[in-house]
């Protein structure tokens, strides 16, 4: 599975619509196996052209902070996850992510510590938690 994360000295971007370089990391049985650097090309406004970017790129996942209702949709329409209002170092986003350890206060986004949403590729709310 590949996880793409936008950001910014090794922070996650506050915006995902606006980022220009993901993260994009291969793993395989809960363990890293690659990882690579995407840039992207095109702005913010191009939605349909971001996603389509990401899809051939093979990302299944984006970690992310703040992110737009239309860009979400468009990732989901796509068959992408989105785990957004996430905030933090890249490295131990990933890690938390990996671990089951993402809804941490410490992970969420000012504003949001008090729930955090993630989809299914289908675009249902599988978890909505109450910390």
């Amino acid at each position: 599975m590949k996880i793409a994360i936008p950001h910014w000295q090794s922070r996650i971007s506050p915006v995902c619509d606006e980022a220009r370089h993901f993260l994009v990391v291969n793993v395989t049985n809960d363990q890293e196996v690659s990882r690579s650097e995407l840039e992207m090309t095109l702005p913010g406004t191009d939605l349909v052209g971001r996603a389509a970017q990401l899809l051939d790129a093979g990302v299944k996942t984006v970690i992310c902070g703040a992110i737009s209702k239309a860009l979400e949709t468009m990732l989901l329409g796509v068959g992408i996850e989105v785990v957004a209002q996430v905030c933090g170092n890249v490295e131990d986003v990933l890690q938390a992510f990996q671990t089951g350890k993402l809804e941490q206060d410490r992970f969420a986004l000012p504003g949001c510590a008090r729930r955090r949403h993630r989809r299914h590729r289908n675009g249902q709310c599988w978890r909505d938690v109450h910390l």
